[in-house]
């Protein structure tokens, strides 16, 4: 009896063992065989060579990380010239209520309202009938008193001779000396109404106390003015004229520091911007800081002079001030795009190599499109302006 010695190896097996029988087995190539076991281990052993393949391939290697396209630009140090920008509000130097200082009506007027005017100048007439009636009144009364003064004089003088012979009870004596001291009393009292009668005459021409631009009249031809009471206009000073703004109390050292310096004429550090957006032509210096830091806004009010010598400046105008930044100068200067904010740092991607880094900076001031480094970057550095979105920190860039 024969033994049946052939092999039947199915493809689970392949698989597994990474090894197939040998093709060349008698029992394979023996026709007497191709039945359908024969069949069947064909098709297993197909299945093997297949599966041996599969078994013997070489492993995969891992694809390399993609380089994130981006465009850079160096560090250069340039001219940074930064302002600090204030609301503020322009004041005059000097400024005068002119009022009517005599009662009456007003009978001229001297200017044309805005005009500019000069000190002395006649601005009112106010009628001056009632009060020089005064004046003539005071006057009589004056000379009533002097010639009082005039005939006790001669009493005292006459009853003095009797009082040397004793020719005159001395009581006579003493009463007409008393009535000579009462008559010159009265002189000085009727000069000094004559004087005030006087005073409110010259009040009756209203002049310009100080130089400047008056304001419109509040008053009109034929109004009955009060004295002391009456506002007739405003007169202020127009050049120069005064800008005032308010500076945090933390910045006082700072202002203090530039009220200390000699100040050049030409110096640009305080600039003025007008309502409309345009600069005020001429730069202007600091006057003062105020006595005291306001408790409710932690403000102290500072005062800048600026000439005014056509008058663009008027008072109660609002105006931007612009202060120089105490870091203009030479400054390392980057385009603020390559800046990315992180829970309120500022960090830039530095190429080192292939890579790019992430370095943290310190930031300052911004000028236009770029904004002043302090810390954090050396100059010439290299750091991405581009295509910061796609990287993370030691990613592979290309430029």
């Amino acid at each position: 009896m024969t033994t049946d010695k052939r092999i039947y190896l199915s493809p689970v097996y392949l698989k597994d063992h990474c090894h197939l029988p040998d093709p060349l087995n008698k029992d394979v190539h023996n026709p007497s065989f191709m039945n359908k076991k024969s069949i069947l281990f064909r098709l297993g052993l197909l299945a093997g060579f297949a599966a041996l393949g599969a078994c013997g391939g070489k492993e995969e290697k891992p694809t390399p990380p993609a380089e994130v396209p981006v465009a850079t630009t160096r560090v250069e140090r340039g001219e940074a010239v930064a302002y600090d920008e204030y609301p503020a509000t322009a004041q005059a130097l000097k400024v005068v209520e002119v009022r009517a200082m005599a009662s009456g009506y007003v009978t001229g007027m001297y200017f044309e309202d805005g005009q500019h005017v000069r000190k002395g100048q006649k601005l009112y007439q106010i009628d001056q009938q009632q009060v020089q009636a005064s004046v003539d009144q005071a006057t009589a009364n004056l000379r009533v008193a002097e010639s009082n003064e005039r005939l006790a004089q001669k009493d005292a003088e006459r009853y003095m001779e009797l009082d040397k012979n004793e020719a005159i009870a001395k009581q006579v004596l003493d009463n007409s000396l008393a009535r000579l001291e009462t008559a010159k009393l009265q002189v000085q009292a009727a000069r000094a109404t004559v004087q005030q009668s006087r005073s409110g005459l010259k009040y009756t021409t209203v002049s310009a106390p100080i130089s400047g631009t008056i304001g419109i009249s509040q008053v009109q031809l034929g109004a009955l003015v009060t004295s002391n009471q009456t506002l007739l206009n405003t007169l202020s000073t127009d050049d120069p004229m005064a800008v005032d703004f308010g500076v945090d109390q933390k910045e006082i050292v700072r202002f203090t520091k530039l009220l200390a310096q000699t100040k050049n004429p030409l110096d640009s550090t305080f600039q003025l911007t007008m309502p409309d957006g345009s600069r005020y032509p001429h730069t202007g210096k600091i006057e003062l800081l105020d006595r005291a830091v306001d408790a409710q806004t932690g403000t102290i009010k500072t005062r800048l002079i600026f000439p005014n010598p056509n008058g663009m400046l008027k008072a109660g105008m609002t105006v931007n001030i612009r202060v120089k930044a105490s870091e203009s100068g030479s400054s390392l200067l980057i385009p603020k795009k390559a800046l990315v904010e992180q829970m309120g740092e500022y960090f830039v991607y530095v190429v080192q190599g292939d890579s790019a880094i992430q370095q943290k900076v310190q930031t300052g001031t911004t000028i236009r499109d770029q904004i002043v480094i302090r810390e954090g970057l050396d100059e010439g550095a290299e750091i991405v302006t581009e295509g910061i979105q796609k990287l993370k920190n030691g990613a592979k860039v290309k430029r």
